[in-house]
C-alpha cells in the first residue's frame, strides 16, 4: 500500500497507558499487512546499550533524561535513525507517540495521521493491573502518578489532534477491530484522495 504524493505514511498511534494502543497497533499492522515500530522499543534498545536497568521505573526516568538533555522530539528522532538504518518505507504504524514535539519531527519525514486509542481511567486501570506486568501499578495512586507523568510528557495534546478517535471499551475484539479497519480505511482514502 504505497501513497502518490506522500511516499511515507506514519500512523501514530498514541493513547494514555492501558488505553490498547498496541492492540490497535496489532490490528492496524495485520489487516493493512504494515510493520509496527514502537516507540518504547526504540528506548528500551538505547537504554540497553548503555546499560540502563529494563524495569518501568528506570526506563521512565531514562526517557525524561533523554528529553530533558537533547529535547522533547529525542525519542522520534531516535524512532526516524531506527527507521533509516533498517530501510523501512511507505506506510508505517508508529505505536507510543507522546508529544506534540514527536509529532513535528515525524511530519518530517512524511504525511502523519494521528491514531488515538481512548478508555476511560477506571477500564485502564482494571487492565494494568490484570495484564501482569510486574512495572504496572497495582493500586491507584501508582495508576494516577503514572498517568500524570504521561501528561507532562504532553500525550494529551496529541490526542486532542488526533485524525482518528478509537474508544476501546466496550465492545468485543470483533468490534473492535471492525471500528479499527473501518476509520483507517476512510482515513488513508483521504489521504490519497487529497494527493
Amino acid at each position: 500500500m504505497r501513497g502518490s504524493k506522500h511516499e511515507n505514511i506514519l500512523l501514530c498511534v498514541t493513547g494514555m497507558p492501558g488505553a490498547g494502543k498496541s492492540l490497535v497497533a496489532r490490528i492496524i499492522s495485520k489487516e493493512f499487512n504494515l510493520r509496527i515500530i514502537s516507540m518504547g522499543d526504540v528506548v528500551r534498545e538505547e537504554a540497553k546499550r548503555r546499560g540502563i536497568p529494563q524495569d518501568m521505573s528506570s526506563m521512565m526516568k531514562f526517557a525524561e533524561e533523554l528529553r530533558i538533555k537533547y529535547g522533547d522530539d529525542i525519542v522520534a528522532k531516535l524512532t526516524l535513525d531506527y527507521i533509516r538504518r533498517k530501510g523501512y518505507e511507505g506506510i508505517l504504524v508508529i505505536d507510543g507517540v507522546r508529544s506534540l514535539s514527536e509529532i513535528k519531527t515525524f511530519n518530517n519525514y512524511g504525511k502523519v495521521l494521528i491514531i488515538a486509542v481512548h478508555a476511560s481511567p477506571k477500564v485502564r486501570f482494571k487492565r494494568l493491573k490484570s495484564r501482569g506486568r510486574r512495572d504496572d501499578p497495582k493500586v491507584w495512586s501508582e495508576f494516577a502518578s503514572r498517568d500524570m507523568k504521561e501528561l507532562r510528557f504532553g500525550i494529551g495534546n496529541v490526542i486532542a489532534l488526533a485524525d482518528v478517535m478509537i474508544v476501546n471499551e466496550g465492545k468485543d475484539l470483533d468490534r473492535l477491530k471492525d471500528e479499527v479497519v473501518s476509520k483507517i480505511r476512510e482515513v488513508l482514502k483521504d489521504v490519497y484522495v487529497k494527493s
